[in-house]
């Protein structure tokens, strides 16, 4: 694994603003994986990420049954997959730090709720790619046409959390 410089700083700038990511969690015993849209409700730059989710949900159960998950972000250009260890805890003083008009909507009852779970996924690593949008793709494209050379496709690596 490669150690971009600033890495871990890297990854939060290009998360910390996104609010929906990829959920992918060990579906069952065979290994087969399920991912979903979630709203994460906070980046912290240690790269743990939080997310609300009803504590008997499906995704809550496959946490607690096998840890290990991936979480995707997609902005314009921007692409980032942390792999990481999450947990579930019903945490009433944490969900309500988390708590915002989406979470009431959805959640239907108060932060303090034991149907509501907070789901803390611990990054371990990221992988992002960086381009430079859809102007400089194209520009680039078309200077590795000219030149025969590759497209600057913008920069990409792998990190440690």
């Amino acid at each position: 694994m490669s150690h971009h410089e600033n890495g871990a700083e890297h990854v939060y700038e290009l998360i910390k603003d996104q609010r929906t990511a990829m959920l992918t969690t060990v579906h069952d015993d065979a290994g087969t994986l399920a991912s979903r849209p979630m709203g994460c409700q906070q980046v912290d730059p240690d790269g743990t990420l939080w997310f609300l989710a009803f504590a008997d949900s499906e995704k809550a159960d496959e946490i607690r049954r096998r840890p290990d998950v991936n979480v995707a972000f997609t902005q314009e250009g921007k692409w980032v997959s942390v792999a990481g260890r999450a947990s579930v805890s019903h945490d009433a003083a944490r969900a309500r730090e988390l708590w915002n008009d989406f979470a009431q909507a959805w959640f239907q009852c108060e932060p303090e709720d034991p149907r509501v779970g907070v789901i803390r996924v611990d990054g371990e690593s990221a992988e992002f790619w960086d381009s430079p949008g859809k102007v400089g793709t194209l520009v680039g494209v078309l200077k590795a046409k000219v030149t025969g050379g590759r497209p600057d496709d913008g920069e990409s690596d792998t990190v440690d959390l």
